[in-house]
């Protein structure tokens, strides 16, 4: 899908097509460690054609994006894109400490058919808002597509409100994708969210959000991908209820699912919060079991041993979803 808009109207191109449920893909590797764009365009055609996705966020995050090499990177999203045909708006994650990297990342995703991108912080060096400000004035004053600002605490740095609040005016920035607690979301929704879209990836608020605070798009996370299988889709049904307006029968759907959130607490974002580890290993190994690519994540994360793997298998068994 070619979102097609010109850098004034990037904002609305943005609450025209961010809707629904979007999923943060990994990049899966082969036993020679090299980036496997079959096993890769598999996953979005499973993301799409199997699980119904709105749309699909690639190279962040979930996708190792600091263990890809630039060309990497520009394979990774020219596949994606091709996979996709036409079915779903992409989301390419350009960010880098380098804010010429950054720059030149940005406009090759848009020139390979990225519908818009995504800039984490910059995360090395330290800065402080006068630092961060001449960083984002360099990057988005020179590219056209309509960019996210991805505020997260992965990054270990945390955009200044002030900074937020004025990035939020120039006209190719329309949303922000907060990585932090409830409470932050809600600050930020409450600062800028009259002028872009305000996300919180987090499906034990998602409900909430798009009760009480207007959210329309769950953007973007491994959840749609974990939580979900072909056949018992909960969070999609949900959605869908609640972004009818059917709030009560969303609920109750909603409810279903706290087995898998425990599920979730313990091999997700429990690991970060216990260890500070990003859980890309765990989310790879439970991908897989689910029939997607899963695969090893690249050093220096390293994958489950056989005993983690038997016991993250018998505790999907016990939620039903193998």
């Amino acid at each position: 899908m070619t979102v097609n808009y010109s850098r004034s109207d990037a904002k609305a191109a943005a609450r025209r097509e961010f809707s629904g449920i979007w999923a943060a893909m990994t990049s899966p590797f082969d036993e020679h460690d090299r980036l496997d764009t079959d096993a890769l365009a598999r996953d979005m055609d499973y993301l799409v054609s199997d699980l119904g996705v709105g749309g699909v966020f690639c190279n962040g995050v979930m996708g190792e994006f600091w263990a890809l090499t630039h060309d990497e990177r520009k394979v990774a999203l020219r596949t994606v894109v091709d996979a996709s045909r036409g079915r779903v708006p992409v989301l390419a994650h350009t960010g880098h400490h380098s804010a010429r990297e950054t720059i030149e990342l940005t406009r090759d995703a848009h020139e390979g058919g990225a519908d818009f991108a995504v800039i984490i912080n910059p995360y090395y060096p330290a800065t402080g808002i006068e630092g961060f400000r001449a960083w984002f004035r360099q990057v988005l004053s020179s590219v056209d597509i309509g960019v996210w600002l991805f505020d997260t605490n992965f990054s270990g740095t945390t955009l200044p409100l002030e900074l937020i609040d004025e990035l939020a005016d120039i006209e190719n920035v329309c949303g922000i994708k907060v990585g932090h607690d409830h409470a932050r979301y809600l600050e930020t929704l409450a600062l800028v969210g009259d002028r872009i879209l305000v996300c919180e990836a987090n499906e034990s608020t998602w409900l909430e959000n798009m009760r009480d605070h207007g959210q329309s798009v769950y953007m973007s996370s491994s959840t749609p991908f974990l939580f979900q299988t072909t056949s018992w889709q909960p969070m999609r049904e949900y959605t869908d209820l609640a972004l009818s307006g059917e709030f009560d029968k969303a609920a109750e759907v909603a409810a279903t699912m706290e087995p898998l959130r425990a599920l979730g607490s313990k091999w997700l974002h429990g690991q970060w919060v216990r260890e500070r580890i990003l859980p890309i290993p765990f989310i790879k190994a439970w991908s897989g079991l689910l029939g997607m690519s899963g695969g090893e994540p690249r050093v220096p994360l390293l994958g489950l041993s056989t005993e983690r793997r038997a016991e993250l298998a018998s505790d999907l068994v016990s939620v039903g979803l193998l």
